[in-house]
């Protein structure tokens, strides 16, 4: 299974951006996927690398409050 996982951007050069991921990770993506434009602050999901889609910090806090969610029961269930 592969699980996409909203980003928000913190620095653009040229096509690739340096995103922070959740739990504070930073790393490097494409952007040349991306139908539309994004500027830093905005989140995007993040597949293989790539920024496959522009999504609002609403969808994106979401996303991030839902996996905590899961990350909570499987550490019960251990």
């Amino acid at each position: 299974m592969c699980l996409a996982i909203p980003s928000r951007i913190v620095n653009i050069n040229n096509t690739v951006a340096t995103v922070e991921a959740y739990g504070g990770v930073r790393k490097d993506i494409s952007l040349l996927l991306l139908p539309e434009e994004v500027s830093m602050g905005d989140y995007v999901i993040v597949h293989a690398g790539f920024a496959i889609q522009k999504i609002d910090e609403d969808a994106a806090k979401e996303s991030h409050r839902l996996l905590e969610l899961i990350l909570k029961e499987e550490e019960a269930e251990l």
